[in-house]
Order: structure tokens, then C-alpha cells, then sequence
């Protein structure tokens, strides 16, 4: 099969197209002939050497945490699916290939009338923004939620998944056109924020005193912001480092206000935990994305030979929503 292999720790140069054996499902997987592939900021991470893959990665050299397509090989003793069933899921790496082995449960079945190419841009963006707003953040009915990097894929997901649940959103992006573009999905107030960064006084003034949670994809310098920008008892939840790993936190504040701060990721998940993952996504959300209240939101859609080209783009930072591969 043909697979987008990283050659070695460097840019966009280093994906080459490569033949690569076809995998066979062992017992409780099944193979997924992969239609399309989403690209995450974990890929270009990956892809320098500063992301390496998990250990039950299907491969340490081939990127890409999720995919849509068909099954088309089960392993033994596998029963939850079936041959030529569309499916989508978030995959420990090796998704930029033509096929993948991953376990039959950690794999949902796409919802009617979701093509590939859309569905590939759910699993990662959508799980992630529900399991952090609302499993680990407790985010409900009338509560507001901040959210930064509103134009990234999680954060697109994050505002209708908010405003699905009922919740207002205030979301930072560093350019007003993106948040034009999120106002259309039901952002209620957007900021840019200024050096250094700053945006705690705007959030609390457009919010009545403070956000009740905050999806922080950024790290680094945000977080101590994001804290500031914060009601009584709000949580935070930490999913990305963009900004860096490291900042300054004054504890006082988190005190007084008596806030929390927790850090979540998919990749590093135990297996049950992304079994959980997986039937978080058949039950919460393909249902809205069947009724048409959720959607994915794809800015560019290349074939899996430019997967460069598709890293270049995303670096960039001028993209909104996802960036797919094609594959076949």
C-alpha cells in the first residue's frame, strides 16, 4: 500500500510517498481502507521529532490521528462491525496511509449523509472540544465558554458543541477575519488579543465578570491570562501548547477565586479510555451531525502526495477549521 512516511526528523521535505506493507488485523481489529485523513498540529510536531508516536501506535513512522473509511478486513472475534461499513475514529498515528489496523471498538460508524471528506475532520476536533468543554470542564446550560484559537479545528467544534449544550461563547483569534467566520457558527463575542497577550479585562467585561470555563489550545503565555479571564469556580482545561509548555501562574489567583486548571489529551490515552472516546462519538455527537446541528468545517482539501503542502498551510496559521487528505 502507499503511505506518507516521515524519513527523518525535518520540514515538510521529509513526508515522502512510500510502498509499505499492508497490515493484517490481529484479534478484536480490523483493517479500514482509509478514504481520507485529517492533519493535526500533533503531525508537524511528530514530523520534527518533538511528538514521537505512542507505543501501540500502528506505526512510529507514518503520521495522522483520524481518519474515515471503510472496514475491509476483520480480525478474530470481532462483532461490533462489518465488512464495507463506513467508519470514523481518532487513530494512535498512521492514518496518512491506504489502510490502517486499529482495534474493531475504538471505531464509530459515520452518520447518513456525511461524506469522507467531512467526516474526517470530526473525530480528533469534535471529541476533543466535547471531552474537555463538557466531560472534564462541566460546561452546561447557561454557563459561557472561552475558547482560544476559535478558527482551529477544535475550536470551530467547540463553539457548536457549546452552543449545543445551551452555553455563550467568547472565542480569541489573533485575526478579526476568523472570528467574523466563527460568528456564523454561534460565536457571541470574539477578541483579538493584544501583545503580551491581553484579554482577561475584555472577556470579564463582555461576560458580566468572567468565563465559567476556557478551552485553552494555545499554553504558554495564555494560560495565566486565561485564568484571570475566569468567574468564581471556573475551570479551565488545557488542551494544546502552541504558545510553549511553560509560564508564569499566580496561585492566588486561583485561591481566591477558587479555580482549576487540568490538562487532557486523546493520543496518550489507555486503550479503554479511547474505547470511551469512541462511544463518546456514537452517542453525543454523530446523532448531531446526522440531524445537521453539528458540522465540520474544512478549509482545504489536498491529495495524500501533497501531505507537505498540507503541513505547510497549516503552519502558516491562515487556515480555519481542518485540512484533509484524500486518499485513492
Amino acid at each position: 500500500m502507499k503511505a506518507i512516511v516521515i524519513a527523518r526528523p525535518g520540514g515538510p521535505e521529509v513526508l515522502e510517498l512510500r510502498d509499505v506493507p499492508t497490515p493484517t488485523p490481529a484479534a478484536r481489529e480490523v483493517r479500514v481502507r482509509v478514504r481520507a485523513c485529517a492533519v493535526n498540529r500533533a503531525d508537524l510536531l511528530q514530523r520534527i521529532g518533538a511528538y514521537p508516536a505512542p507505543p501501540d501506535a500502528p506505526s512510529a513512522e507514518i503520521p495522522g490521528l483520524e481518519i474515515a473509511g471503510e472496514v475491509d478486513a476483520l480480525g478474530p472475534g470481532v462483532t461490533e462491525l462489518e465488512v464495507g461499513q463506513a467508519v470514523y475514529g481518532v487513530v494512535s498515528g498512521g492514518a496518512y496511509a491506504e489502510a490502517i489496523v486499529v482495534p474493531a471498538r475504538t471505531l464509530a460508524r459515520i452518520p447518513a449523509g456525511l461524506e469522507f471528506t467531512n467526516a474526517a475532520a470530526v473525530p480528533e476536533a469534535f471529541v476533543t472540544a466535547y471531552d474537555a468543554a463538557v466531560v472534564q470542564g462541566g460546561l452546561a446550560a447557561g454557563e459561557t465558554l472561552l475558547v482560544h484559537a476559535v478558527g482551529s479545528g477544535v475550536g470551530t467544534a467547540a463553539v457548536q458543541i457549546a452552543r449545543a449544550v445551551g452555553a455563550r461563547v467568547v472565542g480569541t483569534a489573533r485575526h478579526e477575519s476568523k472570528l467574523e467566520r466563527a460568528r456564523v457558527l454561534g460565536l457571541d463575542h470574539g477578541i483579538v488579543p493584544e501583545p503580551g497577550p491581553s484579554f482577561a479585562d475584555r472577556v470579564r467585561a463582555v461576560t458580566g465578570g468572567g468565563a465559567d470555563v476556557a478551552l485553552d489550545l494555545v499554553g504558554g503565555a495564555y494560560v495565566p491570562e486565561t485564568m484571570l479571564a475566569l468567574a468564581e469556580r471556573g475551570r479551565a482545561v488545557l488542551v494544546g501548547l502552541m504558545a510553549g509548555s511553560r509560564g508564569e501562574l499566580d496561585f492566588g489567583v486561583i485561591l481566591r477565586r477558587r479555580l482549576s486548571l487540568r490538562g487532557t489529551v486523546l493520543r496518550a490515552r489507555p486503550l479503554e479510555e479511547k474505547i470511551l472516546a469512541a462511544q463518546l462519538l456514537a452517542r453525543n455527537l454523530s446523532p448531531l451531525f446526522a440531524s445537521g446541528e453539528l458540522r465540520p468545517v474544512v478549509d482545504r482539501v489536498l491529495p495524500l502526495e501533497r501531505a507537505g503542502e498540507a503541513h505547510e498551510y497549516l503552519a502558516s496559521n491562515d487556515s480555519y477549521g481542518k485540512v484533509v487528505l484524500t486518499v485513492g
